[in-house]
């Protein structure tokens, strides 16, 4: 039997900070002011970008951002099977990753939106969306991508290899692991190079690392793929 040991190197929280946002400076500040403001314009957002661009850290950042101020919101991404009916108590939807829903959800999607525009009670709420193509290109029903792409549309760029490789640096940092230059370069020549299958290899290390009592070197890492 394996011995687990306690996860003391806990993923940090994603938020507008720790996001690197080399190039996608325009998309960070739109967030940072709308979710900021509790007087914020209901005109909906949408963000798009591909695969490990960072759509998903920044959505999860934005409701963080939300839950500090006390706001409540409703939440909707393809994992939930069965999105309930729209809450008059929620001050801003969430979509993430809109062009994996399916029928069910999309139809959920289309009556939150219509909801949080033009609710039976108070004003108008924040619809914010991503996506993993412009709007004109997502195969959704006319209704919800129409409505998507009306108001404030962003690309996210996804990091070159230097960002990718500061994000790895602050992430390690945060969990208090260190990666030496040769641990990144294996990691960045090995495996798939987008951002989020990276952050995914490091919670895998980190933990496997604790596990073992051991840093995290390449044998670990090769220990790691043989064992698991």
């Amino acid at each position: 039997m394996k011995q687990m040991a306690l996860d003391i190197g806990l993923a940090p929280v994603p938020t507008l900070v720790n996001f690197i946002d080399v190039g996608n400076e325009a998309v960070v500040e739109h967030l940072r002011l709308w979710a900021g403001n509790p007087r914020r314009s209901p005109v909906p957002t949408l963000i798009w970008g591909e695969s490990g661009s960072g759509k998903t850290h920044l959505l999860h950042a934005v409701r963080e951002a939300l839950r500090e101020q006390g706001a409540r919101t409703g939440w909707m991404d393809a994992s939930l099977r069965h999105p309930g009916e729209f809450d008059e108590q929620w001050q801003v939807v969430l979509l993430d990753d809109v062009q994996l829903y399916t029928a069910e959800q999309q139809a959920a999607a289309f009556n939150w939106f219509v909801h949080a525009q033009a609710p039976a009670h108070g004003p108008a709420r924040w619809v914010l969306a991503t996506a993993d193509r412009p709007p004109a290109d997502l195969k959704l029903r006319e209704d919800l991508r129409t409505r998507l792409g009306w108001g404030h549309v962003f690309q996210l760029q996804a990091l070159g290899e230097a960002e990718r490789r500061a994000v790895l640096r602050r992430a390690a940092d945060e969990r208090g692991v260190f990666l030496g230059d040769e641990v990144m370069d294996f990691m960045l020549t090995r495996f798939s190079r987008d951002l989020s299958s990276l952050m995914m290899l490091l919670d895998q290390l980190d933990a496997y690392a604790l596990r073992t009592q051991r840093a995290i070197t390449i044998p670990l890492i090769k220990s790691m793929l043989e064992s698991e």
